[in-house]
């Protein structure tokens, strides 16, 4: 089985700026926990189908997410054109500026993204002071469930010290959800600490998503790390809405896949974890 990535950065080497930076109080427990600027400075394009082709990660979806910083509309240029010089290894999610946002100007954004060929739209509205529901974002919402476009939320925590958690929090998402029934969402990082509220959401709506990107597998399959609702629903009821991720950088794959496998999920689960449900979500075509 050819797996597929739901979640991978473009590379900071493709951004406007040539290394990422961030606030220090953003970044300080990024670091410490993940190491992220590291990761982000030191990944690469070519290091990135290394780690998949080593992998058997036949397809991957490049997210153009931001924390700040930098311009929307560039990011969804530089993803779109990798996309478009790796036929069938790459699908892409681009962004909207939401840096003093500006409800017709992300609804313009995001049709933009549509025109791009991109699949989906990346929003993290903590590290902008903005919640999941916020008025402001309702544009985004309406124009991407208008064009079948994907939205990639980051959900639960942030280890930046400037940003309050509360953004984020489950019946946000769930309010999104009811009010754009047709919208396909991802939760982006699956909500912990509040993963039993987010199975809830999930549960309630088809439409939401769980993805796993920049976690250790090996601690969603631990008891007593939070997870325990989520990974025992995942050979069951909400087999069909998770999503591997690894957030490449910040997971290498063969970290992930490797303790994915080892977590004692039956085999349909992993199957549906690893590529049906994002070959489904994304409209990926199967592998021949």
């Amino acid at each position: 089985m050819t797996v597929v990535d739901a979640r991978v950065r473009l590379p900071q080497h493709l951004r406007g700026n040539a290394e990422y930076r961030v606030p220090a109080r953003q970044s300080e427990s990024y670091d410490r926990v993940l190491g992220l600027t590291g990761k982000m400075n030191a990944g690469t394009l070519p290091a990135l189908l290394a780690a998949m082709d080593a992998e058997g990660v036949g397809h991957a979806v490049m997210h153009a997410e931001t924390e700040g910083g930098e311009a929307a509309p560039a990011l969804n240029e530089a993803v779109a054109r990798v996309v478009a010089e790796h036929p069938g290894r790459f699908s892409g999610v681009g962004t909207v500026d939401l840096d003093a946002p500006r409800p017709t100007r992300a609804a313009r954004q995001t049709a933009d993204v549509h025109a791009a060929g991109l699949l989906g739209v990346a929003l993290q509205p903590a590290f902008f002071g903005l919640d999941i529901d916020d008025r402001l974002l309702y544009p985004v919402y309406s124009r991407a469930e208008e064009l079948g476009l994907v939205v990639a939320v980051h959900t639960g925590v942030t280890y930046s010290r400037m940003h309050p958690m509360r953004h984020e929090r489950p019946e946000l998402l769930d309010q999104v959800a009811c009010d754009f029934p047709d919208l396909k969402i991802v939760a982006s990082h699956a909500g912990w600490p509040w993963v039993t509220e987010f199975c809830a959401v999930a549960r309630r709506h088809p439409t939401v998503h769980l993805e796993f990107g920049g976690l250790a597998p090996k601690y969603v399959a631990k008891p007593g790390t939070g997870w325990d609702a989520l990974f025992g629903m995942m050979p069951n009821v909400l087999r069909d809405q998770v999503l591997y991720g690894s957030d490449w950088p910040v997971i290498e794959p063969a970290r992930a896949l490797s303790e994915w496998r080892a977590s004692g999920l039956p085999a349909d689960a992993l199957d549906a974890l690893f590529a049906g449900n994002a070959r489904r979500l994304f409209a990926i075509p199967d592998e021949k």
